[in-house]
């Protein structure tokens, strides 16, 4: 191979994944992550190499790319992993065509016209359903009937490693029985994963859950940071508001669904039978594996959680497919994100409401200190992987710092 993969890389040759990014002398393009360096694909392009035209890489986004189908993306990265693949000793010939991770700025990697978050770990529904409604019937009636969702904020989207001011708002005052206006005192992560829409429908024209995958590029990490306070005054009776809105933090590579097919599992069992439109016979679940990390700001590190894709009750497939049985039309660059991903045990939830449980069981960092919700300083960190048979496919990381 042309160039050294450090050991458990996330990059490795079979993941090929999609970004923009620059360097003080290389405006933004994209680029492909592999190992810990960056394929410049504008100047790959340049040198003669592959099929897809130069001016489709000197781009401050991926849409016009991806724009182009399956067939020419999955092409391209079959192109790349065949040109990586060139011995060792061709990579003082092509070292122009590198640049270092830690040497590039990374930006948000699509231009996202509209994002929908859901809410489809049954988990995470059953923990928040326990703590604010009924420890009995925790599920609202429609909850595995249909994914449920709500359309977020596209624009508040931010990149992996933007710093996130801490929101204010209205928050409910139980001692004099009155909202107020505060900073959130209730700030929290959301541990998710979302998809990129690559392939256009039209208007009135639903997409079948079983040709949904075909509408989608790819998969990223995603922090939909939330204001649990702001949110629980609000969200009665049309759901999440303030509470959201004010930052999402998405990771910049996006892993494509290709790259991700060896690491597909068998789904949770869906009960009662879902409707006609939602029913597939194909497992599409992920095994993804997830973590989240809380630094302090003086450096302590604690590990918050770990957890996994493949405990999703309802697949992006059945998402979509809901999304758009309306006939609502979906756009390249579009996002849609997962909602929390938990899983059985209190090591797997996805959330400091969960972990700390509305803030009634304060947890004890690895410096001493104890966390009910997330503190101005602090940073927390996702990240995620699928490996099997010692081939591993990741994202990187998503981190965000609290100000």
């Amino acid at each position: 191979m042309i160039i050294n993969i450090p050991r458990n890389s996330d990059f490795s040759i079979h993941n090929i994944p999609f970004g923009i990014f620059s360097t003080q002398d290389r405006s933004k393009r994209v680029g492909i992550a592999i190992g810990d360096q960056i394929l410049d694909l504008l100047e790959w392009s340049k040198a003669g190499y592959g099929e897809v035209d130069s001016s489709y890489f000197d781009q401050e986004v991926l849409n016009p790319l991806i724009k182009l189908g399956k067939k020419i993306t999955n092409q391209l990265r079959s192109d790349v992993q065949d040109w990586l693949n060139q011995d060792a000793s061709m990579y003082n010939k092509y070292s122009s065509l590198f640049v270092n991770q830690m040497d590039a700025t990374m930006h948000l990697p699509v231009e996202i016209g509209d994002y929908t978050d859901f809410y489809s770990s049954i988990e995470h529904a059953t923990n928040v359903g326990k703590m604010f409604r009924d420890p009995e019937n925790a599920l609202l009636p429609n909850w595995r009937h249909l994914p449920v969702g709500y359309h977020g904020r596209a624009s508040s989207i931010v990149v992996s490693g933007t710093p996130i001011k801490r929101p204010f708002g209205q928050v409910f005052d139980s001692d004099n029985n009155t909202p107020k206006y505060q900073a959130s005192e209730k700030l929290d992560f959301e541990l998710e994963m979302g998809f990129i829409i690559g392939k256009e429908n039209t208007l009135g024209n639903p997409i079948s859950v079983d040709e949904a995958e075909e509408y989608i590029f790819g998969m990223v990490l995603f922090n939909d940071w939330s204001a649990r306070d702001i949110q629980k005054w609000e969200y009665v009776p049309l759901g999440p508001f303030l509470g959201k809105n004010f930052a999402s933090s998405m990771s910049p590579w996006v892993v494509t669904m290709e790259a991700l097919e060896p690491y597909r599992v068998e789904a949770p069992k869906q009960e009662p039978q879902v409707l006609q439109y939602l029913q597939s016979d194909r497992s599409r679940n992920i095994d993804i594996k997830l973590e989240v990390e809380l630094e302090t700001s003086s450096g302590s590190k604690t590990t918050l959680c770990k957890s996994n894709f493949k405990y999703m009750y309802w697949d992006q497939a059945q998402q979509l497919a809901h999304h758009t049985v309306n006939g609502c039309n979906v756009r390249v660059g579009d996002l849609l994100a997962s909602g929390t991903i938990s899983g059985h045990t209190p090591e797997s939830y996805g959330s400091m409401l969960e972990i700390s449980w509305g803030g009634k069981k304060p947890i004890t960092l690895l410096d001493g200190s104890t966390r009910s919700f997330i503190e101005n300083g602090d940073t927390i960190t996702m990240k995620a992987y699928s490996e099997n048979n010692g081939v591993r496919v990741g994202f990187g990381e998503v981190l965000g710092n609290i100000i």
